[in-house]
């Protein structure tokens, strides 16, 4: 009890700091420990280290903000309600500094420089105190800290862009500091990383790495490759010596040479390299992997690398993302709706591969209602079917705003992608270009048809075939996870793919036998049909009949060829209605219609609004700002850049 109390006290100090400045910063505050009674001793020291694993399950961080904001609308993944509000405005890229959902003291920015204190504090106390140069279990917790520092600046720099650069405790001199340049924090970072692979244990090697919620060498070492993929890349960026002025910058990659991809992607390459021969790692069953996600399976050593440390019964993720549940259910019982703020693309479902397992686990075109049975959502909501309420069979959902699920923040796949990518470019003859890495992924999204993957793989040839495979490849391999956001601003690509996603949505609204991928929207079902089954544990299945190519059922009267117990998808009145909408029809459900057409009032005009993927150029508002409660309590000090110094 004492132990749990001196830790109790640090956080709480830290935490009371950070109200009191509602800046970038929080401040120490007297303990009834120094830090050498704390930081001398390995227990102690991992128990300030859970002060900072703490930080992501605050209310208002990545348990209700952060998470469930950032990432989206990209080519891939976007906002499924159209409806005009806070939220709309962050996901349309016309965020203000004032949003109602963000500007908060106790929002993302402040609640992720709050753990960047306390990490300060663990990294001073233990180089001081710890002797982590003759104390391997000081080390070790050295290591994990700085790889807790770098997880909390990569969240603020894929959202914020430029933040102040803090890596030493606040003092007196230091309490308020404007912004950085970002390649000031990118370099320490990778530093740090450096200095961490000497101290940090394999998945499952160590006590603290038995499990995905504590810090790895694995995980540092694939964040040492994530960072060094986003400071050499594109990004929107103040002028050279501008940051902090109001300054509306460009898109540009970085000058520095001190991370040009000449110098980052062989160090980053070799990182990846070891994770893949000696970090014992796998890739597994597509289906199982996301049950054993949405059961809180938190066994290192498998494929997941490291997930969002939320307790059991904190978080808001499949509150947010999970398939969507109209009401009371049976595994959300709940009179509110839960689920399905968000989803894939609708046409991203038809760039996967009839054989490829991922495409029915990532894309789902269903809804649960009160009966307890899913049911057609209509053509324009789909949903991320990595996340589902009924499998949640080891901590049930009970129906409250938090239900537990880790989020996946890093896995082996992206170790195996970015390796891919890395490699291509390097021209690597050992991964036969990275090709090699690309295919270990393919084969396991075929599984069963093997063969499909290995003659995908062995066809691509160049550079520029290859990186544009490995594109494409992030995209059906991680959809619901938002990583594509951060990918597409490193890949200088946030607008385009993003436009080209508006025009593929326009080919599938119409129907076009041969869109601009390359897909066949001609052949899908006008009118759908569905039946019920149940799945090895008794839970409702639903097989929906029309939305395959193949399926047009232009008949509403005829259910489909094979089988019995089909039945027709109708409307909120009870009449058989169409499913696959090209054109509106008076008294006709505008379920569908709506979607792609638009309404006036309070809905987004989808028609106008590019496509309901943004209100402004994605390229010119890639980052946050900072919000005004932490501005105006910057004393001066924190200006905002790009088009929020209007």
């Amino acid at each position: 009890m004492k132990l749990t109390r001196t830790i109790f006290i640090l956080g709480a100090g830290l935490m009371a700091a950070a109200a009191v400045a509602s800046c970038d910063l929080t401040t120490e505050s007297p303990s009834n420990f120094d830090e050498r009674g704390v930081f001398s001793d390995p227990t102690l020291t991992e128990f300030q280290l859970y002060s900072v694993y703490n930080v992501f399950g605050g209310q208002n961080a990545h348990r209700g903000r952060y998470l469930p904001w950032y990432g989206y609308n990209t080519d891939i993944e976007w906002f499924v309600s159209s409806t005009r509000d806070d939220k709309s405005q962050i996901v349309m890229y016309d965020i203000t500094t004032n949003n109602g959902q963000l500007n908060l003291d106790n929002g993302p920015y402040n609640e992720l420089f709050s753990g960047i204190e306390r990490v300060n504090i663990t990294i001073r106390g233990i180089r001081e105190y710890g002797d982590p140069e003759s104390r391997p279990e000081m080390a070790a917790l050295l290591g994990e800290a700085l790889t807790l520092r770098a997880v909390l600046y990569t969240e603020l720099l894929k959202a914020f862009g430029e933040v102040p650069a803090r890596f030493e405790p606040v003092s007196v001199e230091t309490i308020y500091l404007p912004k950085s340049d970002r390649d000031v924090i990118y370099k320490q970072l990778l530093k740090d990383l450096e200095e961490a692979f000497n101290y940090m244990a394999w998945p499952g090697e160590s006590t603290a790495t038995m499990t995905t919620a504590r810090a790895s060498l694995a995980l540092a070492k694939g964040l040492y490759a994530r960072l060094a993929l986003m400071a050499s890349g594109y990004a929107q960026r103040p002028d050279k010596g501008m940051v902090n002025t109001g300054n509306l910058g460009e898109v540009r990659p970085t000058d520095d040479p001190e991370l040009q991809k000449s110098v980052l992607y062989p160090k980053a390459l070799a990182a990846l390299k070891d994770v893949i021969d000696n970090a014992h790692l796998e890739l597994m069953d597509y289906e199982e992997l996301w049950r054993g996600v949405n059961n809180m399976d938190l066994t290192a050593g498998k494929e997941i690398i490291w997930v969002i440390p939320f307790s059991d019964g904190r978080g808001r993720w499949n509150y947010t993302f999970a398939v969507r549940h109209n009401g009371y259910t049976t595994w959300s019982p709940s009179s509110s709706n839960r689920g399905g703020q968000a989803g894939p693309v609708p046409y991203l479902y038809y760039q996967y591969g009839e054989h490829d397992v991922r495409r029915d686990i990532s894309c789902v075109n269903y809804e649960w209602n009160t009966d307890s049975k899913p049911y057609p959502a209509g053509i324009a909501n789909w949903y991320f079917g990595k996340y589902r309420f009924e499998w949640m069979q080891t901590y049930p959902y009970g129906g409250g705003n938090d239900d537990g699920v880790k989020p996946v923040w890093m896995r082996y796949s992206d170790i195996l992608l970015m390796a891919a990518e890395i490699a291509n470019e390097l021209g690597d003859a050992d991964s036969d270009n990275g090709k090699d890495y690309l295919l270990e992924v393919r084969r396991r999204a075929y599984k069963g048809n093997e063969s499909e993957a290995e003659e995908y793989v062995a066809g691509l040839s160049g550079k520029e075939e290859i990186f544009n495979a490995i594109v494409d490849e992030r995209a059906l391999e991680f959809v619901g996870e938002f990583l594509r956001k951060a990918d597409l601003i490193r890949w200088g690509m946030l607008k385009e793919k993003i436009d080209e996603a508006v025009t593929e949505l326009q080919d599938f609204r119409a129907g076009s036998a041969e869109s601009h991928k390359g897909i066949n929207y001609s052949t899908l079902g006008t009118y759908c049909w569905y039946r019920h089954g149940t799945d090895a544990n008794g839970i409702p299945t639903i097989e929906i009949y029309g939305i395959h190519p193949g399926e047009n059922q232009a008949d509403a009267t005829t259910p489909p060829p094979t089988g019995t117990d089909w039945m027709p998808y109708t409307s909120s009145s009870g009449s058989v209605s169409r499913y696959f909408v090209t054109t509106s029809v008076a008294g006709e459900d505008p379920q569908s219609a709506a979607f792609w057409v638009g309404e006036t009032g309070k809905k987004i005009d989808k028609a106008t609004a590019a496509g309901g993927f943004y209100l402004n150029n994605p390229d010119e508002y890639q980052w946050w700002p900072i919000f005004d409660i932490t501005v105006m309590n910057s004393q001066g000090t924190l200006k905002n850049d790009y088009h929020y110094a209007e």
